[in-house]
């Protein structure tokens, strides 16, 4: 339990998706721009990784491991998250039109966002590592924590740059800096800023 909570803390602060690996960029620095889309990708991707994650799991313990088939890991962690994705999409157009349409390609590009692929790939190096490793992953119930807490740092980032640029759009940018200049620095600064979780350690 202790491991699992470690684990999940970790993932939110001192291994972030985006601060720390700059995983899932794209849509990250594309979406941004307003809370109530952002709130919305991040849940999908928070739903997305919560089920995924200890699926490819359980996909790399009990079945490509044994079987020795680890090279197939990439082509059955992707097939699984396409999979999910669309079932998300499906939900997403159905009870929240005008988040579907917000969102535009960006929903189903999921799919292929390299943060959600990444947890998937950690997870299995964590799999690998001494499980007396802070950041081993030993059993379901840590895959299920560093799911959860990896969608929720990604969540964190992208709700938290969209607020900073809602209020930039009442500052005195500076011209040359208007526009995605200002968020490169923006991004790098809260990027130093979580460096500060580096050490932790629960």
């Amino acid at each position: 339990m202790e491991h699992a909570l470690s684990l999940f803390v970790r993932s939110i602060f001192a291994d972030n998706m985006i601060f720390a690996f700059f995983l899932g960029m794209c849509s990250y620095l594309a979406v941004s721009k307003d809370v109530k889309t952002s709130l919305g990708l991040g849940v999908a991707v928070v739903f997305v990784e919560m089920i995924t994650l200890p699926v490819n799991y359980l996909l790399q313990v009990h079945v490509l491991e044994p079987l020795q088939l680890g090279y197939l890991s990439f082509i059955l962690f992707i097939a699984v998250i396409a999979a999910i994705v669309q079932l998300v999409e499906m939900v997403v157009e159905k009870f929240s039109p005008s988040l579907y349409n917000s969102l535009g390609i960006f929903l189903p590009l999921i799919a292929v966002n390299c943060a959600i692929m990444g947890a998937s790939l950690f997870m299995q190096q964590r799999v690998l590592l001494d499980h007396e490793n802070v950041k081993a992953i030993a059993n379901i119930g840590d895959a299920f924590a560093f799911a959860i807490g990896s969608g929720l740092g990604w969540l964190l980032a992208i709700v938290a740059l969209a607020g900073i640029r809602e209020k930039m759009e009442y500052n005195d940018v500076p011209k040359p800096l208007q526009g995605i200049g200002i968020t490169f620095i923006t991004v790098g600064l809260m990027a130093l800023a979580f460096m500060c979780f580096s050490g932790l350690n629960i």
